[in-house]
C-alpha cells in the first residue's frame, strides 16, 4: 500500500491546490466570474469536510491539541486580517515532511511539518499561511473547478473511492484497477494544474503579504521563507519522506518571486513608516525586524490596515505596530512537530542526537529531546530536562504541561496531578491541558478518574466539535464514568471526522434504538442524523462504501 498512499497524497494535493505558475502580472478577479454558483458555500464546507476526514481516515493529518492550538490562533490572526474576515477557515497540519502548503475548498488549509521545520520563524510560515488565505478569499480554487469543467469534485471523491475498495480487499486486480483509476485521476490533476493561470500565484502574493503586515508579522518573512525553500529545491537534499515529486510542489520559487516579495516588503515599510533592521538567530543566521520609525499618529485602514476600521482612524505611535509571532512558542512547536512526524520516538531521538554532534542544542531542541524521551518511555530523564527547562521559562504552558504528564507517568502522579490541577486554575477550558490530564486520567480506568475527566471536558463541547482527539477522549471517559450514551455519540462523531461517515450514522442509527434515552439525547442523536445521511448517500452514489461495514 505504500506506493497507494503516495498516489492518494498526490492526487489529494494536485486537486485541491490552486496553480503552481508565477508571472508579474497582477490582476483584480474576474467579477463576472460564475464560480461563485458552482457550489454554495455549504456544499464547499462540505466538500472541504469530506477531503479533511479522509485525510485523516488514511493517517496523514497531525493531530496534536498544542500544536493544534498555535495553528489555529496564527490561521485566525490572519484570516481576520485578510479580505474576507468573515470567511470560514479549517487550518489543519499533514505529517509530511515535504515543503508544501495547500488551499481547498471551504477555507480548508492545509500546512505540511517540513515547511515548519525549514521555517526559522514564525513571521515566515504565516507569509505562506497568508498566501494560503489569499488564494481562498480570491476563489481561485473554486475557479479552478469551473476551469476544470465541472469535474474535480466528482474525480476526488471517485479517487478517493477507488483507494476505500482497495483497502478493503487483497485482490491483485482489484488494486491494479483502483491504481489504474488513480493514474488517471493524477494526469487529469497534473493537466488541471498546467491549465491555472499564471496571475494566480502573482495575487495571492501580493494580497498575501498585505495580509501579513495587516495582522502585524514582519513582511520581509515571505521572501526569506522563499529564499529557504528555494534552496531546498537546488540542493534536494535528504530521502524520500523529505522531498516530494517536483510536480507536487505547488508553488515553485523563482528568483523573480522573490524579488518581488522583496520589492512589495519595502513598499509597506515606507507606507507604515518603518524601518527594517537585521538582528542575529539562535541557528547563527540573520533575522529582520520592523521597528516604527516616525513618530506620531499613523493611519490605520488604508494600504496595508484593517479594512474593518474606518479610515479616518488614527492610533498612537507603536499602538499595533508589528510584533510578530512569539519565537520561543514557535520553537517549541517546530521541535514537537519534528518528534509528532518521526517515524519512530527512538529515530527522533537520534536526529537530536547528531544535531547536538554539530552544535549544542538549543532550548527548543532540548524541548524536543525531552519530548522524543517522553516518547521513547525515558519518563524520568524527560520529567527532568522539562524542569530544567521550565526555570528557564517559568510558567511557560507547552512546558508545564509536558513535565506535568511525565511527572505522572515516571510514577509520581500526584505531583503530575497537582501540577495538572493547577494548570486548570491558570488556563480554564485550555484544551490542551484538558486533553493531556484527561488522557492520563482514562488510563487509570477508574469511575472517579473518569467522572473528573468528564467535568473538564463538557464546557469544550461546542467549540471541540470538529476535533477527533476531543471525541474520541469524551468518548472514553463517558464510558468510564457510566454515561453510555454520551459515550455512544462521541464515538459517532469521532467516527464521522476521521472519514467514516457511513460507520457513524449506523452507530447512531443503533444508539437511537436505546429506550433509556431522554428528550434532549434522543434531538441531538436525531439531528446527528440528519446531517450526515445526505453525505453518506452522496459517498454511496460516488461508490465509496466503508470497508469495515462491507466485511460484515
Amino acid at each position: 500500500m505504500p506506493r497507494m498512499r503516495n498516489a492518494l497524497i498526490a492526487c489529494l494535493l494536485a486537486l485541491c491546490v490552486a496553480g503552481p505558475h508565477l508571472s508579474a502580472q497582477e490582476r483584480l478577479p474576474d467579477i463576472g466570474s460564475s464560480a461563485g454558483t458552482l457550489l454554495s458555500p455549504v456544499r464547499q464546507e462540505e466538500y472541504g469536510q469530506m477531503l479533511l476526514a479522509q485525510l485523516r481516515h488514511y493517517d496523514m493529518v497531525l493531530e496534536d491539541p498544542l500544536v493544534d492550538e498555535w495553528l489555529r490562533a496564527t490561521g485566525s490572526r490572519l484570516a481576520a486580517a485578510s479580505d474576507q474576515p468573515r470567511q470560514s477557515y479549517t487550518f489543519f497540519t499533514m505529517r509530511d515532511r515535504g515543503v508544501n502548503a495547500f488551499a481547498t475548498l471551504g477555507g480548508y488549509i492545509g500546512l505540511n511539518v517540513g515547511l515548519v521545520l525549514t521555517a526559522h520563524t514564525e513571521d515566515e510560515v504565516a507569509a505562506v499561511l497568508a498566501h494560503e488565505v489569499a488564494h481562498v478569499t480570491q476563489n481561485h480554487v473554486l475557479r479552478g473547478v469551473e476551469r476544470a469543467q465541472r469535474d474535480s469534485v466528482p474525480m476526488l471523491l471517485a479517487m478517493l473511492g477507488a483507494i476505500a475498495v482497495a483497502a478493503s480487499t487483497d485482490s491483485n486486480s482489484s488494486g491494479d484497477a483502483a491504481m489504474a483509476a488513480i493514474a488517471g485521476a493524477q494526469g487529469w490533476a497534473i493537466q488541471r494544474q498546467i491549465d491555472y493561470t499564471r496571475s494566480n500565484e502573482s495575487e495571492a502574493d501580493r494580497l498575501g503579504i498585505r495580509t501579513l503586515a495587516r495582522a502585524g508579522y514582519n513582511v520581509d518573512g515571505m521572501a526569506t521563507m522563499f529564499e529557504r525553500m528555494q534552496a531546498l529545491s537546488r540542493t534536494n537534499q535528504g530521502g524520500e519522506r523529505e522531498r516530494l515529486p517536483d510536480y507536487l510542489r505547488t508553488h515553485p520559487v523563482t528568483t523573480t518571486r522573490i524579488s518581488e516579495a522583496r520589492q512589495r516588503a519595502e513598499q509597506i515599510a515606507r507606507e507604515s513608516g518603518t524601518i527594517v533592521g537585521t538582528t542575529s538567530t539562535p541557528e547563527g543566521g540573520s533575522r529582520s525586524e520592523q521597528i516604527v520609525a516616525a513618530p506620531g499618529p499613523r493611519p490605520i485602514g488604508t494600504g496595508f490596515g484593517n479594512p474593518l476600521l474606518p479610515l479616518n482612524l488614527r492610533l498612537p505611535a507603536g499602538a499595533g505596530a508589528s510584533t510578530g509571532g512569539d519565537p520561543v512558542v514557535f520553537g517549541w512547536t517546530r521541535e514537537r512537530m519534528r518528534v509528532l512526524s518521526a517515524n519512530t520516538a527512538a529515530s527522533a531521538i537520534r536526529e537530536y542526537e547528531a544535531m547536538a554532534r554539530s552544535a549544542p542544542l538549543r532550548d527548543d531542541q532540548r524541548y524536543g529531546l525531552a519530548l522524543a524521551r517522553m516518547r521513547n518511555s525515558e519518563y524520568a530523564a524527560a520529567a527532568t530536562a522539562f524542569a530544567e527547562l521550565l526555570q528557564a521559562y517559568p510558567e511557560d504552558l507547552w512546558l508545564d504541561v509536558s513535565l506535568a504528564e511525565a511527572q505522572t507517568r515516571s510514577g509520581r502522579a500526584e505531583a503530575g496531578d497537582a501540577r495538572f490541577e493547577d494548570l486548570i486554575r491558570r488556563y480554564p477550558n485550555n484544551r490542551a491541558v484538558a486533553l493531556t490530564y484527561t488522557g492520563l486520567l482514562t488510563e487509570r480506568n477508574t469511575a472517579e478518574a473518569g467522572r473528573r475527566a468528564q467535568e473538564l471536558l463538557r464546557p469544550l463541547l461546542r467549540s471541540a466539535s470538529d476535533d477527533p482527539i476531543f471525541q474520541r477522549t469524551f468518548a472514553r471517559v463517558s464510558e468510564i464514568a457510566g454515561d453510555p450514551v454520551r459515550a455512544g455519540e462521541a464515538h459517532a462523531e469521532a467516527a464521522f471526522l476521521s472519514g467514516r461517515a457511513e460507520q457513524a450514522l449506523v452507530q447512531l442509527n443503533t444508539l437511537r434504538r436505546r429506550d433509556d434515552l431522554d428528550y434532549y439525547a434522543r434531538a441531538r442523536i436525531d439531528a446527528r442524523i440528519a446531517t450526515i445521511t445526505p453525505m453518506v448517500l452522496e459517498l454511496r452514489r460516488q461508490g465509496m462504501r466503508d470497508e469495515d461495514l462491507r466485511r460484515r
